[in-house]
């Protein structure tokens, strides 16, 4: 198959790193992979499987950009592409437009986030073949708002590759990675995801001040991990502040971008996931794969994910008490860290492979083409 990823994305997250591990593995399982990037694509250098030749780059200003709408149909045209894909809500009016100037082309989406579309959608996008929601809270929201056809809807789950987890980890020690991020912690709980209020960062904030309050656990350390994409940094700039008001600068740590995020997050004690609204939180996904205990704020795509009190804890959206309260729990509990960590290592690599999720994809694309 001969097959158009497309992403206008100009930082790195999750749906990019979706994008690229779907990209990367269709490749390598012999279908015939195109990008089409914007020009400061951070997507490019992860695209290892694909040549130049198989990748364009445009403008992709925005969802009204008729010129790089118009270049991507004539490559669409040139490259004899038989389907089109497209994971980002500003670029799917785009892809709909030059699917149906190439000649009719099929036209896929992926919806990787829980919030609503808009009503303009059921006609800017009437010749969406398929629709992948990433969990079934986000295909409930599709069918709810009616934008499609509920027969054109398919849950596919994301995925990570379990042996690019073990390759990861080939010659990680531990013990020395964990004093690169603090030489004197005995423990080491982190967050993961771009700095953003709906990440949830200030609720895991208010739950250290509420754990320290309460019990000054001198030997923890706390880590928000993740990069500030806002205009001016005021989202790394808040939260440096909310830190300071609660005198909290000596036991949380921010980082910026990390390059070894896998040895970082299976180097924590406890994983925390704050987040508002997650649809399928893949940062959450890898630390329940590497096999740390997690605790997640009960968002659709943390419920897909975990079963509560067995492969990890959920608590409520927004509620940084009961956060701080569970966290404090698993801080103290060695043996229910081990005991969370080893079955949530165990089932998420069952039903989260990346191999799951590249042959689900293929199935979609398959049934799309014979219907052509």
């Amino acid at each position: 198959m001969k097959v158009l990823q497309l992403s206008s994305a100009r930082t790195f997250g999750g749906g990019e790193r979706h994008f690229a591990d779907l990209s990367n593995a269709l490749s390598a399982r012999g279908q015939d992979v195109y990008a089409a990037l914007s020009h400061a694509s951070p997507l490019r250098a992860k695209l290892a499987r694909l040549a130049d030749s198989h990748v364009i780059t445009l403008a992709l200003r925005n969802a009204l950009d008729l010129a790089s709408a118009t270049s991507l149909a004539r490559f669409i045209r040139e490259q004899q592409i038989e389907i089109v894909h497209a994971h980002l809500a500003r670029d799917y009016p785009l892809a709909a437009y030059a699917a149906r100037r190439a000649g009719g082309v099929p036209f896929i989406l992926t919806r990787h986030v829980p919030f609503p579309m808009s009503g303009l959608h059921k006609f800017t996008l009437a010749n969406v073949a398929r629709v992948i929601a990433v969990s079934e809270g986000v295909a409930r929201g599709l069918r709810a708002r009616r934008i499609f056809p509920g027969e054109k809807i398919r849950v596919i789950p994301n995925g990570i590759s379990v042996a690019s987890l073990g390759d990861a980890l080939a010659n990680f020690d531990r013990a020395e990675f964990r004093r690169k991020l603090s030489a004197d912690a005995t423990l080491l709980v982190g967050t993961v995801g771009e700095l953003s209020p709906v990440k949830g960062q200030e609720e895991f904030v208010r739950a250290v001040a509420t754990i320290i309050g309460r019990e000054n656990f001198t030997g923890a350390q706390f880590l928000i991990i993740g990069d500030d994409n806002s205009r001016a940094g005021e989202t790394r700039a808040r939260l440096e502040s909310l830190i300071g008001e609660h005198e909290l600068q000596a036991h949380i740590r921010l980082f910026g971008h990390v390059s070894e995020l896998t040895p970082l997050i299976s180097s924590l004690d406890l994983y925390v996931s704050a987040s508002r609204a997650e649809a399928f939180g893949l940062a959450t996904l890898e630390a329940l794969m590497c096999g740390v205990a997690t605790v997640a704020t009960a968002t659709d795509g943390a419920r897909e994910m975990i079963d509560d009190g067995v492969t990890g804890k959920l608590v409520p959206v927004g509620d940084a008490e009961s956060l701080a309260r569970t966290m404090l729990q698993l801080l103290h509990d060695g043996d229910e860290r081990a005991r969370i960590g080893e079955r949530a290592r165990e089932e998420s690599r069952a039903r989260f492979s990346l191999e799951r999720m590249v042959e689900a994809t293929e199935e979609v694309y398959r049934e799309v083409l014979a219907a052509v």
